[in-house]
C-alpha cells in the first residue's frame, strides 16, 4: 500500500495525447482546463479588488455591455486620457533639453509602490505642471522669435551694407533673369535717392525660394528682379524646434510705390515671409547691423539661462519619487500609473450593475483556488465582499486557450501562436517545436565552426538578458531561441564532420591510401560480418576534399531528410489520433486518423524502411529504392528484390496505400448524416440530451450548426485530396533540408578557398601579410552571409516545414488566446514606446 510509482515525462505526455489530465491541466500538450464564472464586486471596493486581481492572478473579463454601450466609469477615463496627453507633451519637452535622462524600465519597483500614489493628487500635479511649462514654453518661443528676427534683419543689414558700398555685384539672381545685367550694380548712382527704383527686402526659406521668385516674375510680368544671398547658419523655429535654412531677398522694381509695389507685397504676403526695412545709407546699415548683433547676442544668453533653467526645473520630475525613492524617475512613475489606472477603470467598464457589479470570467481551473482565497483576503474588514461564483452550465462563450510557458518555451509558442492560437485543449505543437525545429535547423545549418559562432551569440544574449529585456524584446524572447540552434547546429556539424569546410580529424580515419595513388580503401568490414567498425561519430573526415565527396553528401543528406520528414510528419498523424481520443470522437478516428496513418506508413514509411535496410544490409548489387517505389506504385514487376518477398509485402503495403483512400473519402459523411437523421428524430420526440450531444459532436467538423449534406461530402473531398497529395508534396519538400544543407556547404567552401586558402599559397612573404587581410575579408562574408542571410534563409525554411507539413495534419488553429487582465504586463515596455 506505500508503493508509489511516478510514470516519466514521456509516459505523462502520451497519456496526455491520448485523453490523459495530467498535462492537460497543466497546459504542456493541451491548454489548461478553464472555468467559467461571475464575479460580483462591490462598488466601493471594485477598484482596489481589480488593482490585486490583476497583480495576483489570472481572469479574463467579458464584455457585459455590449448591447447597451453602457460605460459607467467613462469620466474616470477621460480624465486618464487627459492626463495622458499632458505626460506626452512634457516628454515631448523633456526629450528637447540635452541632458535630460529619464530614468525607465524599473516595472517591480513601480508595482510595488503605485499604491502611494493618488489619481487626484497626480491629475492636479499634472495639470499645474502642465500650465507652467505652457507659460515656459510661450516665453521660449517669445525668446526664440526675437532672436530670429534679430538675426534675419542683421543679414539683411549686412547685404545691404555690401550692395550699398558696391562690394556686393557677386549675387545669386533668379534663373529667369538675365545673366549680363545681373553682375552690375544695380543701385549705382543716385537711383534709390532719386526714387526712381523701388525696393523690399525680407527673409525667405530656403526651400521657397525658387517658387518665390517665379511667383515674383509672373507677378509682375517680369518687371522684377530679385537677388538672394543665403543666412549660413539655421534658424530654429520657434513653433516646432526645427532648424530652418533661410535666405535674405532683395527685390527690386521701378518706381518707389505704386501698383507695383503693392503686387510684390501681396505675394510676400501670401509666403509669409518676414519684412525689413532697407537702410537709406552705408552708415545706417552699419549702425543698424551693430545693434542687432548685440541684441541677437543678448537673447541668445537669454535662451541659455533659459535652458539651464528649464533643466534645473526638470531635475525634480527625472529624480524619483518622493513616494517611490527606488523606482522611476517621478513623471515615468505617473505615465505607469496613468497606464495602470486606465486599465482599471476600462475594466470596471465592462461590469454591469449599480449597487454590485457583476462581470463573466474565465479563468484556469487550476487558479480557482488561489482567486477565492485572495477575494477571502480582500474582503477583510469591508462592508460588503467581493465573491467568485463557477457556473455549471453551459456556456455559449468559446473557452480561451491558456498555455502555460516559461521564458524558454515563450519564444517558441510565440512562433506557433504566430501561425494561429491552438483551439481549446487541441494538441499544441509547441511542445514538439521546442526540439524539432533547432533539430531540423541544424541539420540545414550543420557545421562545427558557424554552429559555435551561432551558439556563443546564444550565450550573449541570455547573459545579457536582464539588459535586453525592456529595451530589444524581441531578442530578449529569442535568446534560448538562438542558444538552442546554436546546439544543434554544432551538433549536426560533428555528425557531417564539417567545420568551416575542412574535416576534424577527432578519430582515426577508416579509409587509407594503399598505393598512394589517391585511392582509398576503407579499412572496416563494409559486410558487416563481424570485422572493425565503422568511423565511431559522424562522417569519416577521409571525405573531405574527395573527389566523389559531393555525390556521397548528397544521397546521405537527401535519404535522412526523408527519413526525419516522414518522422515528423507521422508524428502528426500520431498527435491526430491524440484529438480524436481526448474529444472522444471515434468517427474521426476510423474514418480519418486510421486511414491517413495507413496511407502514409505504408508507402513512405515503406521507403524509409528500404532506406534503412540498405544502410545496415550490404548487398553486392544494391536496388534502387526509387525504381522499386514506381514499381510498386505502378503494379509493375519488380526484378531486383531487397530480399526474398519483399516485393510481395511491397504489393500488399500499396493495396492497403489505395484502400485508404475512399475510407477517407466516403464513410465520414454518411455517417454524419446518420447521426443528424437520429439527432432530429430525437429532437421530434423531446429527447433533448441527444440532440445536445449530437451537436457537441458536430463541433470540430468544420461545418455550422445547419447540417448541409452536399457541403460536409465537398469538405471531406478536399480534406482528402489535400491530405493526398499534400503528403506527396509535403514529403519531397523536406528535401529542402538537404538542399539548404548543400548551399551551407558549399558557400562556406567557396569563401574559405577565396580568402584563406589564396593567402596561403602565395609565395613568402607575401603570404604573411595577406594572410591577414584575407582572414579579415572571410571573417567579413562569414558574418554577413553565412551568419546573416543563411541563418535567416534556414530559420525560414525551417518554419515552413513546421507551419506546413507538420501542422497541416493534425493543427486547426481555431482557438481564441486567453487575454487576463495583467496589470505588469501592461506597464511593461514592448519596444514600440
Amino acid at each position: 500500500q506505500g508503493l508509489s510509482i511516478q510514470p516519466s515525462p514521456i509516459v505523462k505526455a502520451l497519456a496526455a495525447s491520448f485523453g490523459g489530465c495530467s498535462l492537460a491541466s497543466m497546459g504542456i500538450l493541451r491548454s489548461e482546463t478553464m472555468k467559467y464564472g461571475m464575479l460580483v464586486l462591490p462598488v466601493q471596493e471594485a477598484r482596489r479588488i481589480v488593482d490585486q486581481i490583476g497583480k495576483q492572478t489570472s481572469i479574463q473579463f467579458e464584455d457585459e455591455n455590449t448591447r447597451d454601450m453602457r460605460r459607467p466609469y467613462r469620466k474616470h477615463v477621460q480624465r486618464i486620457d487627459e492626463m495622458e496627453r499632458i505626460l506626452r507633451f512634457v516628454f515631448e519637452e523633456i526629450n528637447k533639453l540635452n541632458g535630460c535622462q529619464i530614468t525607465k524600465n524599473k516595472v517591480s519597483e513601480f508595482l510595488q509602490g503605485d499604491q502611494n500614489y493618488s489619481l487626484d493628487v497626480v491629475e492636479a500635479e499634472l495639470s499645474s505642471l502642465y500650465k507652467n511649462f505652457l507659460k515656459f514654453k510661450e516665453n521660449n518661443a517669445n525668446l526664440t522669435n526675437e532672436r530670429n528676427q534679430a538675426v534675419e534683419e542683421a543679414e539683411v543689414m549686412a547685404l545691404a551694407k555690401a550692395i550699398l558700398t558696391g562690394s556686393g555685384a557677386d549675387v545669386q539672381v533668379d534663373e529667369e533673369s538675365f545673366e549680363a545685367s545681373a553682375k552690375k550694380p544695380l543701385v549705382a548712382g543716385d537711383e534709390l535717392a532719386a526714387g526712381r527704383l523701388g525696393y523690399l527686402a525680407g527673409v525667405v526659406t530656403k526651400a521657397d525660394e525658387q517658387r518665390f521668385a517665379r511667383a515674383l516674375w509672373r507677378a509682375s510680368r517680369g518687371n522684377t528682379f530679385t537677388q538672394f544671398e543665403p543666412i549660413k547658419d539655421p534658424v530654429t523655429d520657434p513653433k516646432t524646434g526645427a532648424e530652418v535654412v533661410k535666405s535674405v531677398f532683395v527685390v527690386y522694381f521701378q518706381g518707389a510705390s505704386g501698383s507695383m509695389q503693392q503686387k510684390v507685397l501681396k505675394v510676400c504676403q501670401g509666403f509669409g515671409v518676414n519684412m525689413y526695412s532697407w537702410p537709406s545709407s552705408t552708415g545706417a546699415a552699419s549702425s543698424r547691423l551693430n545693434y542687432l548683433l548685440r541684441i541677437s547676442e543678448e537673447k541668445k544668453s537669454a535662451l541659455e539661462a533659459y535652458q539651464n533653467f528649464m533643466r534645473s526645473e526638470m531635475q525634480e520630475l527625472l529624480a524619483p519619487s518622493q513616494e517611490n525613492p527606488n523606482g522611476n524617475s517621478k513623471i515615468e512613475e505617473w505615465r505607469l500609473f496613468s497606464i495602470k489606472e486606465k486599465s482599471i477603470y476600462n475594466v470596471l467598464n465592462l461590469c454591469a450593475g449599480d449597487i454590485a457589479l457583476r462581470v463573466n470570467v474565465w479563468y484556469p481551473a487550476a487558479a480557482e483556488k488561489n482567486i477565492m482565497a485572495l477575494l477571502q483576503k480582500l474582503n477583510e474588514g469591508a462592508p460588503q465582499g467581493a465573491f467568485l461564483t463557477p457556473d455549471k452550465a453551459a456556456t455559449h462563450s468559446k473557452p480561451p486557450t491558456y498555455i502555460r510557458t516559461n521564458e524558454f518555451t515563450e519564444g517558441w509558442q510565440a512562433v506557433i501562436n504566430e501561425y494561429g492560437i491552438p483551439k481549446y485543449q487541441e494538441a499544441n505543437p509547441g511542445l514538439f517545436t521546442v526540439v524539432t525545429f533547432p533539430f531540423i535547423f541544424g541539420m540545414m545549418y550543420g557545421d562545427v565552426g558557424h554552429g559555435s559562432l551561432l551558439f556563443l551569440f546564444g550565450c550573449w544574449l541570455i547573459m545579457n538578458s536582464e539588459s535586453l529585456r525592456y529595451t530589444q524584446p524581441a531578442m530578449f524572447m529569442g535568446r534560448y531561441m538562438v542558444f538552442s540552434m546554436g546546439i544543434f547546429a554544432t551538433f549536426a556539424g560533428f555528425l557531417y564532420n564539417d567545420c568551416f569546410s575542412i574535416g576534424l580529424p577527432l578519430f582515426e580515419s577508416r579509409f587509407v591510401d594503399i598505393e598512394g595513388n589517391g585511392q582509398f580503401t576503407p579499412t572496416y568490414d563494409i559486410k558487416n560480418s563481424g570485422g572493425p567498425g565503422p568511423y565511431p561519430f559522424g562522417l569519416d573526415w577521409a571525405w573531405a576534399g574527395a573527389t566523389n565527396e559531393l555525390l556521397f553528401l548528397n544521397s546521405m543528406k537527401m535519404k535522412l531528410s526523408v527519413l526525419f520528414g516522414v518522422l515528423q510528419m507521422t508524428l502528426g498523424v500520431v498527435l491526430r489520433w491524440g484529438n480524436a481520443f481526448f474529444e472522444k470522437n471515434l468517427t474521426d478516428f476510423i474514418c480519418e486518423c486510421v486511414p491517413m496513418m495507413i496511407f502514409l506508413l505504408c508507402f513512405f514509411g515503406w521507403m524509409d524502411v528500404m532506406i534503412l535496410y540498405k544502410w545496415v544490409h550490404p548487398i553486392d548489387n544494391p536496388p534502387s529504392i526509387i525504381n522499386s517505389l514506381i514499381c510498386m506504385a505502378m503494379g509493375q514487376q519488380d526484378d531486383f528484390p531487397f530480399w526474398e518477398g519483399s516485393v510481395q509485402l511491397a504489393q500488399t503495403l500499396m493495396m492497403y496505400t489505395v484502400c485508404a483512400v475512399p475510407v477517407m473519402l466516403l464513410p465520414k459523411p454518411f455517417v454524419l448524416l446518420y447521426q443528424h437523421n437520429q439527432a432530429e428524430k430525437a429532437k421530434a420526440k423531446g429527447d433533448h440530451e441527444l440532440m445536445q450531444d449530437e451537436e457537441a459532436h458536430h463541433g470540430g467538423h468544420g461545418h455550422g450548426e445547419e447540417f448541409e449534406f452536399g457541403e460536409i461530402f465537398i469538405h471531406q473531398i478536399i480534406e482528402t485530396i489535400e491530405f493526398v497529395l499534400g503528403t506527396v508534396s509535403h514529403t519531397a519538400s523536406y528535401l529542402r533540408i538537404w538542399a539548404l544543407s548543400l548551399a551551407h556547404q558549399q558557400l562556406s567552401m567557396v569563401f574559405f578557398q577565396k580568402t584563406l586558402t589564396m593567402g596561403l599559397e602565395m609565395p613568402f612573404p607575401g603570404n604573411a601579410i595577406m594572410i591577414y587581410f584575407m582572414f579579415a575579408a572571410w571573417f567579413g562574408v562569414t558574418l554577413g552571409v553565412l551568419l546573416g542571410m543563411d541563418v535567416l534563409e534556414c530559420f525560414l525554411h525551417t518554419l515552413r516545414l513546421h507551419w506546413v507539413e507538420f501542422q497541416s495534419k493534425f493543427y486547426k488553429a481555431e482557438g481564441l488566446m486567453f487575454a487576463p487582465y495583467d496589470i505588469k504586463k501592461l506597464v511593461t515596455p514592448t519596444g514600440d514606446d
